[in-house]
């Protein structure tokens, strides 16, 4: 009889796999604290508990998930508020479905000892950037609110060497350093950084990290699942933050149990989005004037054409 059960118990766990609902998720970068919830969903089986066998692809290259997503070769994208606010404006049928991570994480970090106290002690300096045309949007807006241009300051590509830029002072400051990241590396290097913060300095608060699909898709009703198994994930990463991190590197041990993760892992918790499928459509209206304002987009559209909460 117990062999019997075990044989019914392993068909039937066999009948659930194959009867579970295939999603390609893309990533926006290779695996890190910021993808907390979708390893912990993973790892603990919540994906599964809603019928989802989830795969988790990093990309070879970064910019290219959302785009597959809108052309119809991939079901579900990590993206950035901010880029999505660029490529609807492109003509993308591209739609946030969830929130991953609620709050920015771009700043702008220049050493703790150095000369720059203030925003406004940029002029005149140089400052390192990676992506042009958002980061240099945010750091106008900065600039502004201290009574800057960007005449006043020589901007330098950095090609995403950006806390390594600042610490050996090719540049003076950088935007696009992420807060939970470059300020820990440079700690751990022994160059303690400091961050002014983009939504404190001019800039609206958005979302970080968003989940986007194809606007062909938005009524298939594996997204709603899909929130539920990262809202689970995410309460259990806020009760158990220990033993959620040794969940989250057991994903891949070799290459997640580092100091960096672990103390990227600790500043990330307090951001991730407690419920990923609530959307607030202020918050987007207003962050759609701001890019409109800054010339990077040609429009601000209802958000309701390309935010929806499943």
């Amino acid at each position: 009889m117990k062999r019997l059960s075990a044989l019914l118990c392993g068909c039937l766990l066999s009948a659930q796999a194959l009867a579970a609902d295939k999603v390609e998720l893309l990533l926006d970068w290779f695996i890190n604290p910021d993808h907390g919830p979708l390893i912990i969903a993973q790892q603990k089986g919540y994906f599964a508990e809603q019928g989802l066998d989830v795969s988790l692809v990093e990309p070879a290259d970064p910019s290219m998930p959302p785009k597959l997503v809108a052309a119809g070769q991939a079901d579900m994208a990590i993206s950035y508020q901010p880029q999505l606010h660029l490529q609807v404006d492109q003509g993308l049928p591209l739609t946030r479905v969830g929130t991953l991570v609620a709050t920015p994480l771009n700043s702008l970090v220049v050493l703790k000892d150095g000369p720059i106290k203030s925003i406004a002690d940029l002029k005149g300096k140089k400052v390192g950037f990676s992506v042009s045309g958002f980061e240099d949007a945010l750091l106008s807006a900065m600039l502004h609110k201290h009574g800057l241009k960007n005449d006043d300051i020589e901007l330098v590509n950095v090609n995403w060497s950006l806390s390594p830029s600042v610490i050996s002072g090719q540049v003076d400051a950088v935007i696009g350093a992420f807060r939970n990241f470059e300020l820990n590396q440079m700690d751990i290097e022994g160059h303690p950084g400091r961050a002014f913060f983009v939504e404190e300095e001019g800039v609206p608060a958005y979302d970080e990290l968003i989940l986007v699909v194809n606007n062909a898709q938005l009524n298939d009703d594996r997204w709603p699942r899909v929130m539920t198994a990262l809202e689970q994930a995410t309460q259990y990463i806020v009760n158990h933050p220990e033993a959620a991190w040794a969940t989250f590197i057991s994903y891949k041990p070799d290459e997640l149990n580092t100091e960096l993760n672990r103390r990227a892992w600790r500043d990330t918790l307090t951001r991730f989005a407690l419920r990923p499928a609530a959307l607030d459509a202020g918050r987007y209206q207003r962050f759609g004037a701001f890019m409109q304002a800054q010339g990077l987009t040609k429009a601000n559209p209802a958000v309701a054409t390309y935010a929806i909460s499943p």
